[in-house]
């Protein structure tokens, strides 16, 4: 029976713009024992039994453009996204019979809170494991095996007790530390004992703030120079190198064909005369 209520979850979910729907019971939070018991969901929520996350791919071609304020478009515009079919879902849920709420995809009032407390009180990316949506890769995000860590996402958590998908226990991230080399504020270092890096959030949290101020927020480098997902073939971006190159290229000459098209796009809408 809670099969079909699930088959039916992910149809309302995808019909309201989900690309991806994914189940994770409460009980993986305990089982792989990687969040601290505060910030997980039955101690937010104690009805919670079953959290449903839901993920909104970022389109590469803007994404590249980074950072444009035509990226900040496209990030608000998923937020907004994210959070409408959150809600809409729990309502669709409460009305079902199944208690429901959802937990909004970001919760600061402004990027400078972060610089003092870079933290959030419920991780989507660990839901998003749990819901076997993907692994965490080298620069903390989900990588997920469609679209990288190019996806945002939002969790909806429902006292049913629905059957969870299985989780991804291969890593999806190959360590070639792009996002390490190419990250702005140089956040990531590598840990001998763990592919994830150790991060510096603070220091991301001030290079967003600075981009909040030139209206081109947020950053977003680490998300476009990773290279696992399908969508770099769909695209046919290549990247590797061709990001490598591009700081240094552009700053020697902005005409360089390569990069005519970001350049043109930086140039508009935000403020600021840095065209990376």
């Amino acid at each position: 029976m809670m099969e079909t209520v699930k088959e039916k979850i992910i149809e309302h979910a995808q019909s309201l713009g989900a690309g991806f729907v994914g189940f994770a019971p409460v009980a993986r939070w305990a089982e792989f024992n990687e969040v601290q018991n505060d910030f997980r969901p039955d101690a937010i929520w104690p009805q919670a039994k079953t959290v449903i996350v839901i993920g909104v791919p970022m389109l590469l071609p803007i994404l590249e453009t980074t950072p444009s304020i035509y990226y900040s478009e496209l990030y608000n515009t998923s937020n907004r996204l994210l959070d409408e079919i959150g809600y809409r879902l729990a309502m669709y849920l409460n009305r079902q019979g199944h208690a429901a709420t959802f937990f909004p995809r970001d919760a600061y009032g402004d990027i400078k809170v972060l610089v003092d407390n870079p933290n959030a009180a419920f991780s989507h990316v660990f839901a998003a494991k749990y819901a076997g949506l993907g692994t965490i890769g080298y620069n903390h995000t989900l990588l997920n095996p469609e679209y990288g860590p190019r996806i945002r996402y939002v969790s909806v958590f429902t006292a049913a007790l629905l059957p969870g998908d299985p989780v991804i226990t291969k890593d999806l991230c190959i360590q070639c530390w792009l996002c390490q080399r190419l990250c702005p504020s140089q956040a990531f270092t590598t840990r001998e004992d763990n592919i994830i890096a150790a991060m510096d959030k603070e220091a991301c949290a001030r290079h967003h703030s600075l981009l909040r101020e030139e209206h081109r927020y947020p950053c977003g480098i680490c998300i476009k120079v990773c290279p696992v997902g399908q969508d770099r073939k769909l695209y046919q971006s290549t990247g590797g190198k061709v990001y490598l190159d591009e700081p240094g290229a552009i700053a020697e000459n902005p005409e360089d064909p390569r990069y005519r098209n970001l350049v043109h796009v930086r140039k508009y809408g935000s403020k600021g005369d840095r065209i990376y």
